[in-house]
């Protein structure tokens, strides 16, 4: 670089710092300037969760393997009579989230086939998956007891199942902000932006997408939070199931595939927060997408 480059560059630099100034002076601020605050404003708790290599027993928090079934319960079925699968059993007593259950299991069943218990006409009608929820539990029954209550043969169908073996699952609680996969986003966006900066909201918000962190997509393994989907979010601005109550997401890699939803899809259950308080599971949105 020459004497006569160098001194451009620094008189360059030294105008922007002096534009970039004047703009703050009056008050003015870019997408980039107020993204960060602004998400945080979205902030929320959230469960994210880890799969473990280890074994769980029939109480513990998995995804597949042997759910726990009361003494005088059966395994669910559809309307055919075929049984459905264990997605996954949550463990209530780790989940430190306000309005979700601190006690007992809560369970999320689909049906071993081609679509994964997916109703494409009615995504709420519990019949080729099931959410389940006891408060409490019975500490004599066994798995081998469960395992006598099976009568369906699945094996033909071992190849539709999303989860490959069964995995324990470690809580961890943090935070999330929304992404931009969620369909409040452009609406919680433009709301607050009117808010905090009113001036200069017409021009901040020529597309409220430009306010998406790409590091917070809402993917993952997560109790609460936002949701992530490789395609679109299923419900409306003004649908009443706005708590993520489940995610899972896939997970595969280095030749040890253990989630694969579809074409490495994910996978969302949705709830009424006022029911999610009464630990009614009877209204939930069931949801899996992929590319």
């Amino acid at each position: 670089m020459g004497l006569f480059d160098f001194f451009k560059k620094k008189n360059d630099v030294a105008k922007e710092m002096k534009e970039l100034e004047a703009i703050h002076k009056a008050g003015l601020h870019t997408v980039d300037d107020i993204r960060d605050e602004i998400l945080q404003k979205t902030a929320v708790h959230c469960m994210m969760l880890k799969l473990t290599d280890t074994k769980p027993g029939l109480l513990d928090s998995k995804v597949g393997g042997i759910g726990y079934v009361p003494h005088d319960g059966q395994i669910p079925q559809d309307s055919e009579g075929k049984e459905l699968q264990l997605l996954a059993q949550i463990d209530c007593t780790k989940i430190t989230l306000e309005d979700f259950p601190h006690q007992g299991l809560l369970q999320f069943w689909i049906l071993n086939n081609d679509v994964y218990g997916l109703d494409f006409e009615d995504n709420t009608r519990q019949n080729t998956f099931r959410v389940l929820y006891y408060k409490d539990v019975d500490r004599t029954v066994t798995e081998d007891k469960v395992r006598g209550k099976m009568h369906s043969d699945t094996s033909d169908d071992d190849c539709y199942f999303p989860v490959f073996d069964c995995y324990g699952l470690a809580f961890s609680a943090e935070t999330d902000t929304i992404s931009v996969c969620d369909c409040h986003f452009d609406s919680r966006i433009t709301k607050l932006v009117q808010k905090y900066y009113p001036d200069e909201a017409e021009d901040l918000l020529d597309d409220p997408t430009d306010f998406e962190d790409e590091d917070k997509n809402g993917f993952g393994h997560k109790i609460g939070g936002y949701p992530g989907f490789t395609q679109w979010d299923p419900r409306s601005e003004d649908d009443s199931h706005e708590v993520l109550l489940f995610q899972l997401d896939s997970e595969f890699g280095d030749g040890e595939d253990k989630i694969l939803w579809g074409d490495a899809g994910i996978c969302n259950f949705f709830i009424n927060r006022e029911n999610l308080r009464r630990c009614d599971f009877s209204d939930v949105i069931y949801n899996w997408d992929c590319c």
